[in-house]
């Protein structure tokens, strides 16, 4: 037997019907309660996913190309930028955290299927930078 057609399911600039929620693990539930995103709030979409993840790996390699071609060779070779290294790589470390966690909450958000493979790459930029961050305070400190 055939559904009956309504007016919306013949309009094509009517709203997608939504669709029932999926069941979550307790890593899923977990993971949504460490990124503080509602239960039922708005969701995001693939593509805002995605330009937030282009977003977040751009500042981190934007801070590896600072921090280890333009300091240490670039500017040493005209004769400026002592010292100011630690803080600017501080800084953009923090850019980058931050980054990386407004991207996460966007995979999570649109329920991407892809989130637990941009969580653990997330994670592993994130560790890295935490590090770089320790490293510039113990230069900064000295």
């Amino acid at each position: 037997m055939t559904q009956p057609l309504d007016a919306s399911s013949l309009d094509p600039a009517a709203p997608a019907p939504t669709a029932a929620p999926t069941s979550q693990s307790g890593a899923d539930r977990f993971m949504r309660r460490l990124l503080r995103l509602p239960v039922d709030g708005p969701k995001a979409t693939a593509t805002e996913a995605q330009k937030a993840f282009q977003t977040s790996i751009l500042v981190a390699a934007f801070r590896c190309i600072v921090m280890y071609i333009f300091f240490p060779f670039v500017l040493p070779a005209i004769g400026v930028a002592r010292g100011v290294g630690p803080w600017v790589g501080l800084t953009i470390s923090v850019v980058a955290i931050v980054a990386i966690v407004m991207s996460m909450r966007r995979f999570w958000r649109a329920d991407h299927s892809k989130r637990w493979h941009y969580t653990v790459l997330g994670g592993a930029v994130m560790a890295f930078m935490v590090f770089e961050i320790v490293r510039d305070i113990a230069e900064i400190a000295s």
